[in-house]
């Protein structure tokens, strides 16, 4: 009998010396990650004058009805925000019967505010890839706040390959934290210059984002407007489980919290050196004002089960956000 579950890296591996995950070039020796599989750009690129779902058609056939023009990405490109783009992935798939996968944003990715999506030919979702696909995927870029460079080989979002039903462990909520030191988060500085996706460390944050200082334990959310903010509890995700952070839970308030929303086992976790990490939120408010409090509950997070343990735990392979705390992303300098 067949163990339902998300695999981990070494039963992708295995997926990939099977054929059952492929590319356009030789895969990169990190791409393989604890509990997924990042996902790189090719090299086109087409401006989109509206989002769509494939529905029973190849994602090319629908492009024409949308498609303003081509994008060139080996030179790279930018990807303006306000704007909507569909990207060829380098990787295709052609999954055995009882293997399915979803996709998320890389945390990276969402972090700068860039709503990525997965695309699957004939495909009635965004993210979800049925069970036996085989065939091309592309992925939906929509910067929200910040214009980003990117270019083949850019990765922005990571595939997560399962078996059967998986089921939903438990979940836990979590809460913000306003209260713990001067400096309690972040908010997107509007018309910023544009941030290049695939420099680690090259950009001065106080460019792009203005600090958020503690004020009783209390935020405002501007509608609109971006924030970078923290758990108020340590995240630690047990080595045989992963998590996702669900994207909108409008029972929480009129907000929507974290667009990566997948979290790899060994992430907080004393065997991975992890001890002490914090969620970091993502929170974009709609359209009304939102007074945000101190250990407000903000998000809940959906523990999975793994169906062994991965080879390699987050983080024990080099990571930028084990042992996190308020955290910019990668492209940041430090505050």
């Amino acid at each position: 009998m067949t163990v339902s579950g998300i695999l981990p890296l070494q039963s992708i591996r295995e997926l990939v010396d099977q054929s059952a995950i492929m590319s356009a070039s030789t895969l990169d020796a990190d791409q393989i990650q604890p509990a997924s599989i990042d996902l790189r750009l090719g090299a086109r690129a087409w401006r989109v004058r509206a989002s769509y779902l494939p529905r029973g058609k190849r994602v090319m056939d629908r492009l024409p009805d949308v498609m303003m023009h081509e994008m060139d990405l080996t030179r790279g490109a930018v990807f303006e925000s306000g704007c909507v783009y569909i990207a060829e992935l380098q990787e295709f798939l052609s999954l055995p019967t009882g293997v399915s996968a979803r996709a998320n944003p890389k945390s990276s990715t969402g972090r700068v505010d860039v709503f990525v999506r997965l695309l699957s030919d004939f495909g009635d979702l965004f993210d979800d890839v049925r069970e036996g696909y085989k065939g091309p995927i592309y992925v939906e870029i929509a910067p929200q706040t910040f214009s980003v460079l990117a270019r083949t080989g850019t990765r922005l979002n990571q595939l997560r390959l399962k078996t059967g039903e998986v089921p939903k462990l438990y979940t836990a909520d979590c809460g913000v934290d306003l209260m713990t030191g001067d400096l309690v988060g972040y908010r997107a500085r509007r018309h910023a210059g544009v941030i290049d996706l695939d420099h680690v460390d090259g950009h001065n944050p106080r460019d792009f984002w203005e600090p958020l200082y503690q004020n009783k334990g209390q935020l405002l959310l501007d509608p609109g407007e971006f924030y970078i903010l923290a758990s108020q509890t340590d995240v630690v995700i047990p080595v045989t489980e992963a998590a996702e952070m669900l994207p909108i839970d409008p029972s929480v308030g009129e907000f929507r919290v974290h667009y990566a929303g997948f979290f790899d086992p060994g992430f907080g976790t004393e065997e991975a050196g992890g001890i002490g990490s914090k969620g970091v939120l993502e929170v974009r408010c709609h359209e009304t004002p939102f007074l945000l409090e101190h250990g407000q509950t903000v998000a809940r997070l959906v523990y999975e089960p793994l169906v062994a343990k991965p080879e390699q735990l987050y983080g024990q392979g080099g990571s930028h956000y084990q042992k996190q705390g308020l955290k910019l992303s990668k492209h940041f300098r430090p505050w």
